[in-house]
């Protein structure tokens, strides 16, 4: 089965990462960080090449899965001690526009180099990557989009896989091809696949199952440390365009967490609203002891209340949830 065959690789590479190594790998003409190699350092040269090749090899068995998947140029890159490591417990709180943040560099800093060089040394200055256009600017941010959807779609696909939910699992293969036939613009399907997904774990999986999967998802990502879990999310989601803007209102009590969104790129479809890719965020930032087990939604005028709850007993709204007025 491709999850399978996706978990294989992922662990492949995993198994290849040094937390002391100088090589990552990179995108050439974008300069995103690939996944399922992204945030990941390697020791030498030669082993950062072989990942490079499992990364593409992912990547290709992804594309059976999605052929809208967006086709990487991944080249190593030397980053020494200087720059950061993207493991880092702050790396999650760097600026992409600081120049040795080591998760993405510029589009046009990776253009100057020619794809026969093996390894990019991290002390080539290209220029500031805050120079671009708005437009430019905002081509990062469609391919950030794009890019976190299809990491959490294939997150969620392999933990199907691997906890051997068949029927779900089908039913979402089922769906992104009913959509691929009919949703011409790749920002839009990528998007379209996360509510496919959300709806099909709706249907067929009880919410323990649902937060089952959620949690083997998150284990599949790079886990991230943040002192807030609830802004970190929000603060990723409006990173990478899923929400235009959010607010957070003061906690009313112990575990609970109450945030005003705008602009959801995710559509409320039947009187729901798709909620896991917002409590996939959630789950890499905490533990599973701490995590939040109920998602609240209600309609503002302005967007939407998500009420956020944790040891409430009982999962709820973990990938979807009925929108109250």
């Amino acid at each position: 089965m491709i999850g399978t065959t996706l978990l294989e690789i992922s662990d492949h590479i995993e198994s290849l990462a040094s937390e002391t190594g100088e090589y990552s790998l990179v995108c050439a003409r974008y300069g995103d960080r690939p996944v399922p190699a992204a945030g990941l350092r390697f020791e030498s040269r030669p082993v950062a090449r072989a990942a490079a090749r499992a990364t593409e090899q992912y990547r290709d068995a992804l594309r059976r899965y999605d052929p809208r998947l967006p086709y990487y140029d991944v080249i190593v890159r030397q980053e020494f001690a200087g720059d950061g490591r993207a493991a880092d417990s702050g790396g999650d709180a760097r600026d992409r526009d600081d120049p040795h943040d080591v998760r993405r560099f510029s589009a046009a800093e990776a253009s100057g180099w020619t794809l026969s060089d093996p390894v990019v040394g991290g002390t080539v200055g290209r220029g500031n990557p805050s120079d671009g256009t708005a437009a430019e600017r905002a081509g990062d941010r469609r391919r950030d989009r794009v890019e976190f959807c299809h990491e959490a779609a294939a997150a969620v696909f392999e933990a199907l896989s691997a906890g051997g939910h068949d029927a779900a699992q089908s039913a979402v293969m089922d769906a992104y091809f009913e959509l691929a036939e009919r949703v011409g613009d790749p920002d839009d399907l990528c998007l379209c696949l996360l509510e496919a997904t959300a709806s099909a774990l709706h249907r067929r999986l009880a919410p323990a199952e649902q937060a089952s999967v959620l949690s083997a998802a998150a284990a599949e990502l790079p886990s991230v440390s943040a002192e807030d879990p609830v802004s970190g999310t929000f603060d990723r989601l409006a990173e990478a365009g899923v929400v235009e803007g959010y607010a957070r209102e003061s906690d009313s009590a112990a575990g609970h967490a109450t945030v005003l969104v705008s602009d959801y790129a995710l559509t409320s479809r039947d009187g729901r609203f798709p909620t896991l890719p917002l409590v996939l965020e959630l789950y890499r930032r905490t533990e599973p002891e701490h995590r939040h087990d109920a998602v609240r939604i209600a309609s503002d005028d302005d967007g939407w209340r998500i009420g956020l709850t944790v040891g409430s007993g009982e999962p709820i709204g973990l990938v979807s949830a009925a929108v109250r007025s």
